[in-house]
Formats: C-alpha cells, structure tokens, sequence
C-alpha cells in the first residue's frame, strides 16, 4: 500500500485545515501518517479522532521556534528513524519548522520519497520587516531545492515561490501551484436570520450592543490589541468586541482590557469548535493582522455574510475588496479601526450589502474549488512516485563477458 506522510509544528493543524487532503489522499489508496507534537494543542487534538479517521500518529518533539535547537535536532533524528521505517511515498510538509525538518529529513533519509511543502504564508513579503528577509528569505529558497512540490495560497507568494529552484527528481522539475485557501466548507456558515439578539447574549453580550467580534489565536501578530485600543478611543458606549481563541497573549490582552476599563464590553470567549454559532451573533467582523498568509476564520466571516473590516496583508488582499466586502484599514492602528467601525456602525443598510457581496466572494474559497487543485497536486505527485519505483525496479543491464573481450 501507498503511504503518505504529514508533518506539521502543532497537533492540531490537520484536524483544523487539512481533512480535505486526508481524505483525497486515502481516496488514491494512501496509508496516511501524522508527525506532530501532540504536547502543543494551539487547536484542539483528539487522538480518537484519528482513529476514527484511519490516520496513523507519531509523536515528534518538534518546537514551532527555531531557538529550540536541540529540541528540533531531536525531531529531527525521530523523523529519520519514522521515514527509514516506513518508506513513504510521499512527504507533506507544513508550518515553517515542519517545513524545515521535514524537507532536510525527507532529502537526506528518505530521497525516492516526493516531498510536498505548503507555504501557509512565507515570512518574508513585502513592507516585511528587514530580518525577515535576512533570515527566512535565503532558508526557503535553500529548501526550495529540497522540495519537489510547492504550494502557496496567496498571489504574492505564488510569484516569488515561481523563481525559486525546485528539486529534480525522475527527469521531471519541480512544480509551483496556488491553491484558494485550505477549502471553506460553505454549507457550514449561513447569515443571521433573525437570531443575532439571541446569539449575543448567550455570549454574555447586551442583545442591544454593536459587537465586533475576532477569531484568531492571541499572539502578537493577530493584533487583537489594536482593535482594544481603538474602542478605548470611541465615545460610543454601546460597541463590544469577542475575540474566540487561545495562545500565550491571553494574560497581556487580559491586563491591558483592565487598563482601558473595558471589561464589560471586551470579553476573551476562548477557543471554540462551534464558530458557526458564534459568528451570527456579530454585527462586524475585525481582522486586524500584522500578517497572514490567507486568513480563513475571515473568510468563515464572510461566508457567514458578515461585513469584515481587516487589515491590508497578503492574505486579505485575496479576498478583501474595500467598500465591496467591507473596510480595509491601510494603516493597521488604533485609530483606523475605531474610524471604520464607526462608519459601519451607523450604516446598516451598507452592512447588509457587504455581507451579501462577502457570503457570494467566499463561495471563490470553497471546499470544492481547492480540492479540484489538491487532486491535480496529488496526482502529480503519485506520478512522480510511480516514475521513481519504476527507476529504483528497472533491471541493470550488464554486458556479456563475451562482449567485453570482443571490445577488447
């Protein structure tokens, strides 16, 4: 039987964005494995689960920081001692360090083996700060030539990936594509319809209030802080803001909504799995990322026919269409927020056209349109692999001795 690796940094990444992979790849007869560390659940891991779904684990002490170094050279030598046992087929990288260790391992200990890389977002892009590019820029296009197969998911990044020099592998060049985000299941996500009152206080909300609400994990770069800023900043007193998730900011957001005295209006709701039942409870999405690759939970937003007001990023920039969708802040401060939600605010009817304008563009985004470009990858790749056996299976040919002494 075909088999096919993942790897990724945090253990709950595949359950979270790559399903849709998992099940093309058992589709086209693939035993599909899972390299995580399962110590660092950012998104929820059920190991049950996997098992359900025919997924096998393996526990890999990988840190998501290359400052871990003797961590991550530890994962390292657990992913030549997997991929020396197993003989995939395929490897499929994600997340930055997954993308490292799994493209130095797949190369030096496993090389009939086709590795794939999804960039989820390069960390170098433009405006990107000066070390970026120092430090990530020539690390991924060294590893480009460790990788057969590369895919990104925004424009930006598609461009600069297409000058890369990809590895050769069974005379065939490595391949660069794009694919429209990890696949939105639409039919998940549907507009409020009479419901946003209720929805609201079951989040402890006033059933009267203007809430924005966020989706992210609380880390520096979601910049949930700049919206906290901004409704410091607003005379209005009836605008409250949810922000579902979790991360390692939770006690910095926390202090800093005690200091603008904002706790009966900001409220930190935790990591949620029913964000189809929270988001009609918003009358605005906020999504004010330093970065993104893509940025899913907003197209979720949109696909939930919300207005958005977000930052101007990559990942935005793919589905972001200002004053169609909603506001796009070209300056990602304080005061930029708190001006966009007072104009949506007081615009109802402006906020029903951009919610029907956002739940039509995030049909772009669909489950259906990237599993179209998922199968064309994969099956590419199983192409690959099969030229490959075929070359490693082929009979030496070898002279006759009897030939040799005619020549001679």
């Amino acid at each position: 039987m075909k088999k096919a690796l993942i790897i990724t940094t945090i253990s709950g990444f595949v359950p979270q964005f790559e399903m849709n992979n998992v099940s093309l790849l058992q589709e086209m007869g693939y035993e599909v494995h899972y390299a995580s560390n399962f110590n660092r659940p950012v998104y929820d891991f059920d190991k049950e689960l996997f098992q359900q779904w025919g997924i096998i684990t393996h526990p890999l002490f990988i840190e998501k920081s290359p400052v871990h170094v003797i961590k991550n050279c530890r994962a390292l030598r657990q992913l030549k001692n997997l991929l020396e046992k197993e003989r995939f087929d395929l490897v499929h990288c994600h997340n930055p360090m997954g993308g490292v260790l799994g493209r130095l391992a797949g190369s030096l200990f496993s090389p009939e083996s086709v590795i794939l890389y999804t960039a989820h977002g390069f960390h170098f892009y433009k405006k990107a700060p000066w070390r970026n590019w120092l430090l990530f820029y020539p690390a991924e296009r060294a590893l480009a030539r460790l990788t057969d197969i590369l895919i990104t998911i925004n424009e930006e990044d598609y461009e600069r990936a297409c000058r890369f020099r990809l590895r050769n592998k069974a005379a065939a060049k490595g391949s660069v594509w794009k694919i429209p985000g990890v696949g939105l299941d639409v039919s998940r996500f549907q507009p409020a319809e009479g419901i946003r009152q209720e929805r609201k206080r079951e989040l402890g909300f006033p059933s009267d209030c203007f809430l924005l609400l966020s989706v992210g994990e609380l880390n520096r770069n979601k910049n949930h802080r700049a919206v906290i800023r901004a409704l410091s900043r607003m005379e209005q007193r009836d605008v409250c803001y949810g922000i579902c998730g979790r991360g390692n900011r939770k006690k910095a957001l926390e202090t800093l909504i005690a200091k603008e005295g904002l706790q009966d209006r900001v409220k930190l709701l935790g990591y949620r799995k029913d964000i189809e039942r929270v988001l009609p409870a918003a009358d605005c999405f906020l999504f004010p990322s330093r970065r993104e690759g893509f940025g899913m939970a907003a197209v979720e937003a949109m696909a939930a026919g919300l207005a958005l007001i977000t930052s101007d990023c990559r990942g935005t920039r793919e589905y972001m269409k200002d004053g169609v969708t909603g506001i796009v802040c070209r300056k990602n401060r304080p005061e930029s927020y708190a001006e966009a939600v007072q104009r949506l605010r007081g615009a109802p009817e402006k906020r029903r056209e951009m919610g029907c304008a956002s739940r039509e563009r995030a049909l772009l985004f669909s489950r259906t349109a990237t599993e179209s470009v998922m199968r064309r990858v994969y099956e590419a790749a199983s192409r690959q692999c099969e030229r490959v056996r075929k070359r490693e299976t082929a009979p030496i040919h070898r002279e006759p001795d009897t030939a040799k002494k005619a020549k001679a």
